[in-house]
């Protein structure tokens, strides 16, 4: 079953086109990320799936119905952002206690466990808290509520390296026990890509890649040698990363679709073929087509 259906999604604010004609569909029970630099259109598109954003053209369906201002889609589904609001008369204990009447699949023990190993004191306010404790307090509600769907936006925003590791932790044994429907969004794919399932890479409101994340581990490749070397083997393929390395040597990222044959004639001819990662990959795909950050500092 497919929970998210998007066909040609795009959303226009002004002349900007947060989403361009965005098609993709979901399966039930995955975990995906959602991967792109800050600007790529993620958090309108999460948006628009929890029924916050009405569509300028095309169609989007959560659970085989229009997201938009649909009770049976907000009745099961959750939205972590880091502009989520509670109530502010409420206590942090009180707005776990509270959420049981919200959340049909609420797990309050977890909640509890969570709440005293991440050390929150019961009787404080949540608009006390630091930007990080904040997070990981929207963290808690996230999975405890085991929502059929459950869309985390920039959730480690502020959160130190030790916290965002026992979140990821977390969410991993939480979904392997009770499976659902996570869409994780992050600009950052290096330290969670171990619990994705699937990853949908967006530049610009459009898609660039959407497969599982081993097939991203092989999606690429890097060839290194002398300049004319690279330059003669990349010529008839998908070149996405070059770069200059001292005086006549040159790092290129292609395309993995070399057959051993052609891997076997690569290094004949003095190329060095290396592995490249996911998140390499992400960066290449998504970055901007005039130069790295050292062109900045070439002066005329």
């Amino acid at each position: 079953m497919n929970v998210i259906e998007c066909r040609g999604l795009t959303k226009v604010y002004g002349r900007t086109k947060a989403l361009n004609t965005l098609s993709f569909t979901m399966e039930e029970n995955k975990i995906t990320g959602l991967i792109g630099r800050n600007g790529a259109g993620k958090t309108t598109l999460l948006k628009m799936i929890a029924g916050f954003l009405r569509e300028t053209s095309g169609e989007i369906k959560v659970f085989s119905e229009k997201p938009f201002n649909n009770l049976m889609v907000s009745a099961n589904l959750i939205y972590i952002h880091d502009q989520m609001n509670f109530p502010a008369s409420l206590t942090l204990e009180e707005i776990l206690n509270a959420s049981a009447a919200f959340y049909e699949k609420w797990d309050h023990a977890l909640a509890s466990r969570l709440f005293d190993y991440f050390s929150f004191p019961s009787a404080c306010y949540y608009n006390d808290l630091s930007k990080g404790m904040k997070s990981t307090f929207n963290m808690i509600v996230g999975l405890c509520a085991r929502c059929a769907l459950t869309l985390f936006d920039e959730p480690t925003t502020g959160m130190d390296a030790a916290v965002r590791k026992d979140f990821y932790r977390a969410l991993l044994k939480d979904y392997l026990a009770y499976p659902r429907t996570i869409l994780l969004s992050s600009h950052h794919l290096d330290e969670m890509e171990d619990l994705l399932e699937d990853v949908l890479l967006i530049k610009e409101g459009r898609e660039l890649l959407h497969l599982p994340i081993g097939e991203l581990k092989e999606w690429a490749i890097g060839i290194q040698g002398l300049s004319e070397s690279v330059k003669e083997w990349t010529q008839n393929k998908e070149v996405i990363y070059l770069k200059n390395i001292g005086l006549d040597r040159t790092f290129a990222v292609v395309r993995n679709t070399l057959t051993d044959t052609e891997s076997q004639q690569a290094k004949a001819s003095g190329l060095a073929l290396t592995p490249v990662s996911s998140s390499d990959v992400c960066v290449y795909l998504t970055s901007e087509e005039k130069g790295g950050i050292d062109d900045v500092f070439i002066k005329d």
